[in-house]
C-alpha cells in the first residue's frame, strides 16, 4: 500500500519527477518525461504496478522501516534518509542528475555505524504497470525492455531475479559507498553510457547551489521560500520552459473519490503565477524560456487559446482511464490526459497578460511577438468578455458568467493599456479604456449582493468563490473598498474550515454541486494563501502572519506541499507537490516581509 501523500519526496532533473516514500520506496516514476508512461506506478495501485524498494532488510512478513531521518541536503534536490537499526545506522542518497544523456535515478547507500543487512528489490512495470518487461543481461548489465522503452540497472551488488523482481541482498559498514542506478534509453538504441554515480552526485549538488545563488529574497521565510523554488523549478521542463501544474496524476481530492485529475501538463494559469513568482525573486532566466515556450505553443492562433498544453507545446490531450489501477487508496477512476483543456477560461488571458506586463516590468529583454500576442488577445476579449466560461475551477458542470473571469478579462485589457501608454505597442487606446469601464462596471452592477455586501461566485448566484480573494490583489478595487473588505469577510464566514482555511467554493456531498461533481474536497490551499494576502492588505497584519504560519506547518517535514488539506483526515490531498500551492506561498511570504508582519 502507497504511503500518504505528505510521506513522500520530490526527486527530479527538471525533465521528470521521482517520489521517493519514508520507507525508500520509489513509488512514481515516469520515463523518459513527466507525462510518459510510469515504470513505477505503485503509487496508483499495488506492489505489482512497479516500485523501487531500497532500505534495511526486514522480515517478509513485517512492514519495511521507515527511515527514522530524511532532509534534502542543503538547498538541493537530494535526498538524504537515515535508517537506525539494531545493528547500525545507514544512509541513502537519492537524486536525479541534471541531464547530460540518458534520464537516470542513482541511490548511493552508505554504511554510518555497525553492519546493517540491506535489500533493493527492483520491479520495473511499463506502461502504467501493465507491462511486464522482457529483463534479461547484457553484457553484465540487467536491461528491462518492452516495445520502445528499455531501463538499465546498474550496481556493483550482486543481483538475483525472483518472482519477476531484481533483488540485491547486502551488507554495509562504515565507510562502504555501494551506488545503485536506473537508466532509460529508446531501446533500438545502443545502450546507454555507464553511470558514475559519485561525479553526477558531485555535479548535481553544484548546479543546484549555483542556482540557489540568484535569488534575491533575503527574508525571514528563506527556509520556506527556497524550498518552494526549488520544487518550481524542478517542475520545469528543461528542453522547452514548459511547467507541469505537478508530476503526478490521480492523486485525489477527497479519498476515495472520484475528483482525480493528470496534472502533468502546463496550465497557462498556473504556469504564469509561476513565472511571476520566479521573476519576483530573480529568476529571469526561466521566465524567458518560459515566454518562448508561450509564443511557440499559442503560434499564430490565439483566437483558439487552450487553458493547457503538453510540456512541449502540443494541444491533444485527450483524457483516458485507466481501469486495471485501483487508484491511490482505492480512489477511482485513474486518469492520464484531460479533457479540460478544451474548456473555455476567460480568466487565461488575464493570468498571461498579467505575466507579460510582470515581465516587462522587472526588465524582461522586449519581445515584439509578445506583444503582438497581448494585443490579439485583447481584441479576441472584445467580442467574448461577454459570454459564460467554465472559469478558474474548471467546472464541468453549466458555462457560468463567473465574477472572477470577468475581473481577470477586466486584468488582461488594463495591462495591455499600460503597455501601450508606456511606447512599447500601438492600440486603440481609447476603445480599449472604454472595453475596461466597461468591464468594470458590468461586474460591480452584476456580480455583487448589496444586500451582504460581497461579490458572488457568477453572476445571480449566492454562493461565494475564493477566486474573489484576488479582486484586490490584482487592482480591480483598492484593498480599503468596503466591498472588498466585506466580500473577505464573507469568505472567512463561509468558506473557511473549523481550522480557518479556505475552501474554494460550496460542494454537495452525495449531490452534484456548481462544479458538475458528486463528493467533498478538502481545503484549497492557494486560496488559504490568498486570505493571508487579503488580510494583510486591508490591514490585519497580525491575523495574516498567523495563518500563513499556520499554512507553512501544513507542510511536509521536507517542505512540500499538495493541493490541498483535508480538515477531516488532517492530511494532505491532492496531486503532489503542486506549483499552485507554493507560488503563492513564495507571493504570501513577500508581501508579509515588505510588510514586517512576521513573528521573531
Amino acid at each position: 500500500m502507497a504511503g500518504r501523500i505528505e510521506d513522500y519526496a520530490l526527486i527530479g532533473d527538471m525533465q521528470t519527477a521521482a517520489l521517493v516514500c519514508r520507507d525508500g520506496t520509489v513509488d512514481w516514476l515516469c520515463l523518459p518525461r513527466f507525462d510518459s508512461h510510469a515504470i513505477f506506478a505503485g503509487l496508483l495501485g499495488t506492489e505489482e504496478h512497479g516500485f523501487w524498494r531500497l532500505g534495511p532488510a526486514h522480515a517478509p512478513d513485517a512492514e519495511p522501516p521507515t527511515a527514522a531521518r530524511r532532509s534534502y541536503r542543503g538547498d538541493s534536490l537530494i535526498l538524504e534518509s537515515e535508517w537506525d537499526t539494531p545493528r547500525g545506522t545507514v544512509r541513502v542518497t537519492d537524486f536525479m542528475p541534471p541531464r547530460d544523456g540518458a534520464p537516470q535515478l542513482i541511490r548511493i547507500v552508505e554504511g554510518v555505524s555497525g553492519r546493517v543487512p540491506m535489500r533493493s528489490a527492483l520491479r520495473m512495470r511499463f506502461s502504467y504497470g501493465r507491462v511486464v518487461p522482457w529483463v534479461h543481461k547484457h553484457e553484465g548489465r540487467t536491461v528491462a525492455m518492452a516495445g520502445p522503452d528499455s531501463v538499465w540497472f546498474d550496481t556493483s551488488a550482486e543481483t538475483y531475479g525472483k518472482q519477476l523482481t531484481t533483488y540485491a541482498d547486502f551488507t554495509v559498514a562504515p565507510g562502504d559507498r555501494i551506488a545503485f542506478t536506473i537508466s532509460w534509453q529508446p531501446s533500438h538504441k545502443e545502450p546507454p553510457a555507464l553511470p558514475e554515480p559519485e561525479q553526477s552526485l558531485e555535479a548535481t549538488e553544484d548546479f543546484w547551489r549555483e542556482w540557489v545563488e540568484h535569488c534575491t529574497y533575503h527574508g525571514p521565510y528563506r527556509e520556506a521560500v527556497i524550498r518552494s523554488l526549488i520544487t518550481l523549478k524542478a517542475l520545469t521542463y528543461g528542453p522547452t520552459g514548459g511547467i507541469v501544474a505537478a508530476p503526478t496524476t490521480s492523486l485525489p481530492e477527497d479519498i476515495g473519490g472520484v475528483r482525480n485529475w493528470d496534472y502533468r501538463y502546463t496550465w497557462l494559469r498556473d504556469a504564469a503565477i509561476t513565472l511571476s513568482s520566479l521573476l519576483r525573486t530573480g529568476y529571469r532566466e526561466e521566465a524567458r524560456a518560459w515566454r518562448e515556450w508561450l509564443l511557440r505553443a499559442v503560434a499564430g492562433d490565439p483566437e483558439n487559446l487552450q487553458i493547457m498544453y503538453g510540456i512541449a507545446g502540443e494541444r491533444e490531450l485527450g483524457e483516458a482511464e485507466l481501469d486495471w489501477l485501483p487508484g491511490y487508496e482505492n480512489s477511482a477512476p485513474v486518469r492520464v490526459g484531460n479533457g479540460a483543456a478544451h474548456q473555455l477560461q476567460l480568466d487565461v488571458y488575464g493570468e498571461v497578460t498579467e505575466a507579460l506586463h510582470l515581465g516587462h516590468m522587472t526588465g524582461l529583454a522586449r519581445n515584439d511577438y509578445a506583444s503582438l500576442l497581448q494585443l490579439k488577445l485583447i481584441r479576441y476579449l472584445e467580442d467574448h468578455w461577454q459570454e459564460p466560461d467554465e472559469g478558474i475551477w474548471e467546472v464541468r458542470g453549466p458555462r457560468r458568467h463567473f465574477v472572477h473571469s470577468k475581473v481577470m478579462a477586466w486584468v488582461a485589457v488594463d495591462r495591455t493599456i499600460k503597455l501601450i501608454e508606456s511606447g512599447d505597442a500601438d492600440g486603440p487606446l481609447e476603445k480599449w479604456r472604454e472595453l475596461r469601464d466597461d468591464i468594470h462596471r458590468d461586474v460591480c452592477e452584476k456580480g455583487y449582493d448589496k444586500e451582504r455586501n460581497t461579490f458572488t461566485q457568477s453572476y445571480g448566484s449566492k454562493e461565494l468563490d475564493a477566486s474573489l480573494l484576488l479582486i484586490p490583489q490584482m487592482g480591480f478595487l483598492p484593498p480599503d473598498d468596503k466591498r472588498v473588505i466585506g466580500t473577505i469577510e464573507a469568505i472567512q464566514r463561509e468558506l473557511s474550515t473549523p481550522d480557518g482555511f479556505i475552501l474554494r467554493y460550496p460542494t454537495q456531498g452525495d449531490h452534484e454541486g456548481v462544479d458538475g461533481l458528486p463528493g467533498d474536497e478538502g481545503a484549497f490551499l492557494a486560496c488559504s494563501f490568498w486570505m493571508a494576502d487579503d488580510l494583510a492588505m486591508i490591514g490585519r497584519v497580525d491575523e495574516a502572519r498567523r495563518l500563513f504560519e499556520k499554512l507553512l506547518s501544513l507542510r511536509n517535514d521536507l517542505g512540500l506541499l499538495a493541493e490541498e488539506w483535508d480538515p477531516r483526515l488532517k492530511r494532505q490531498v491532492g496531486n503532489f507537490p503542486q506549483a499552485f500551492s507554493h507560488v503563492p506561498l513564495i507571493d504570501t511570504a513577500l508581501r508579509l516581509t515588505a510588510s514586517g508582519a512576521y513573528g521573531g
